[in-house]
Order: C-alpha cells, then sequence, then structure tokens
C-alpha cells in the first residue's frame, strides 16, 4: 500500500515507518519543515497548509502527530498546545481527504484518557467519554476527523493504551529507576493500566489497515493493576521495586497529567480482537520478559 503518515518520528511513529516499510508498504512522511527527501511532503497543520495532490496517490493516512503532553508541566499554554496540535493536525487531514477521490483510509491517534477514571469498570468502545482534561482533548480530536468520515473515509480512530517499549513512552521516566531497583507502585497501586508492547502498536495499527472496522478501536492487549505491573518488569529485570510513590507527590509534579497515572482506566481491546489481531505479548509476564532482553 501508499500510505502517508503523520507523526512518523515519535517513539510510535519511528517504529511504525519501520514495520511497513518492512513489510513492502511504500511509506511517505508528512514533515512541518522544507522537505529534503524524495519520501516527505511539507505540511503546516497551524496554518493549515497540506497539498492536496500530496495524498492523492495515497491508499491510507496515518495520523500520529501532536505535542507530547508527558513532557513538560501542563500549564494553561501547554493543554492549549496539546488540544490544537491534535486537533489542527487531524482536522486538516480530515478535511483534505473529503477533497479526494481517495485514499479511503484514515487511522486517527487517540487515547484511552477518553474514557477518564473509570475504577474497576470494565471499557470497550461503546463506552461514554468522561470528564478529565485528556478526555475532552479526545472528544475535539476525534470529532476532527468528521469531514473525513462523512465523505465515506474508513476512518478509524486508535484509543491507544500505556505503550511498553525501550527508549520510550510510559516506561521512560520510570526504566532507570527499576533497572537500579529503587521503583515501586505509584499511589495505591489498584488502579488499572491498559497497556499494549510497542512492537503490537504497530502491529496492530498496520493490520487495521485492511481489517474491516471503523470508529473507535481501544489498542490495549489487556489491562493490569499499576502494582501488577511495576512488580511484574522488576522480577523480569530480576530486581526488587520496594519504594512507592506516593500519589501526593505525582500530583504535585505532574499535576493534570497525573490522572493518566493514577487514573484507572480498564479498557479491553473488544474491536480490535474481533478483527481477528493476536498480540506476540498476550499477558504483562511475556511483555515484562521481552522488555528486560530488549534493554538489556
Amino acid at each position: 500500500m501508499q500510505v502517508v503518515v503523520a507523526g512518523a518520528h515519535g517513539f510510535i511513529g519511528t517504529a511504525l515507518r519501520r514495520r511497513l516499510a518492512g513489510s513492502g508498504h511504500h511509506v511517505r512522511l508528512l514533515v512541518r519543515r522544507e522537505p529534503t527527501a524524495p519520501d516527505e511532503i511539507g505540511w503546516d497543520p497551524g496554518d493549515g497548509r497540506l497539498d492536496p495532490d500530496a495524498l492523492a496517490g495515497a491508499d491510507a493516512v496515518i495520523d500520529l502527530a501532536g505535542v507530547n503532553p508527558g513532557t513538560r508541566p501542563l500549564t494553561a499554554a501547554r493543554k492549549r498546545a496539546v488540544l490544537d496540535s491534535r486537533v489542527d493536525s487531524a482536522g486538516l487531514i480530515a478535511r483534505t481527504l473529503a477533497t479526494l477521490d481517495g485514499p479511503r483510509v484514515l487511522l486517527q491517534a487517540s487515547g484511552i484518557g477518553a474514557y477518564g477514571d473509570r475504577g474497576d469498570t470494565a471499557l470497550d468502545e461503546s463506552e461514554p467519554l468522561g470528564t478529565t482534561f485528556f478526555a475532552e482533548v479526545v472528544r475535539q480530536w476525534e470529532a476532527a476527523t468528521a469531514p473525513a468520515a462523512d465523505a465515506g473515509v474508513r476512518v478509524v480512530l486508535l484509543r491507544t493504551g500505556v505503550v511498553l517499549g525501550p527508549g520510550g513512552g510510559a516506561l521512560k521516566p520510570m526504566w532507570p529507576l527499576l533497572r537500579a531497583g529503587l521503583g515501586g507502585r505509584m499511589g495505591s497501586g489498584r488502579q488499572y493500566w491498559s497497556w499494549i508492547t510497542l512492537p503490537d502498536e504497530v502491529a496492530a495499527i498496520e493490520h487495521l489497515l485492511s481489517a474491516d472496522v471503523a470508529g473507535p478501536v481501544n489498542l490495549v492487549t489487556r489491562a493490569d493493576r499499576n502494582s501488577d505491573v511495576v512488580h511484574e518488569l522488576a522480577h523480569a529485570m530480576h530486581r526488587p521495586a520496594p519504594l512507592p510513590v506516593p500519589a501526593w507527590a505525582l500530583r504535585l509534579v505532574l499535576r493534570d497529567f497525573s490522572s493518566e497515572v493514577l487514573g484507572s482506566i480498564r479498557a479491553v481491546p473488544a474491536a480490535l480482537d474481533a478483527t481477528g489481531f493476536h498480540p506476540t505479548h498476550p499477558d504483562l509476564a511475556s511483555a515484562a520478559r521481552w522488555l528486560a532482553s530488549s534493554r538489556s
């Protein structure tokens, strides 16, 4: 397939473009600077600049673009940047696709933060959206794809969970502590973390390029309690995890982003399972072993 990817240089995007190229897809990248290679397409979501002809020959577009909310304090300005970067990118791509005869597939990044803190309730894609800051981001982010869906494009909303992988994602700040034997549960540790490994994340995205599904898809493998995730990772590295991080400290440091760490989101991959996708790492033990070996 001819696939155009936005956000191809991030943690997931880097792995995805390698996966797609390795599978024989022809990948082109949307970049926010002057293109320097034949496979690059210049665009500017903030200014609404994207040449429709650049997408006309593609079979699918995958949009992973957006400011990372976990790298800086979520001030009012940072919240606006997180929201605008997603809505501007998704909206521009959707409006552009709506003017074309093709491509007919848009895989749009989203997140399980859509549901908010829901305790022990199992959450499939039919659940209503929550009321947190991140749930509101998702609400507007996903709504921005409406022009493409209204024009007959198959739009898949990739509600990604905690992505476990070396070098980035949720584990990036945790990894040095775990390797030093200084990790521990976060808050009570009873909150559910819905996770997927990086190889399964990108394999699922590739699978959804041709799967017969539209609308929200929870990109998770399963949900486990935070204390179990931390324990299993430490066990795979033959390290203890004796030092819990109190909830008040996480709220003080992370502010609004603490809801993503302390909130309990027990998402289940109902739509993904229905497509016949089978993860390489189906349980926490196998995921932890892979992570430990990939960082050795």
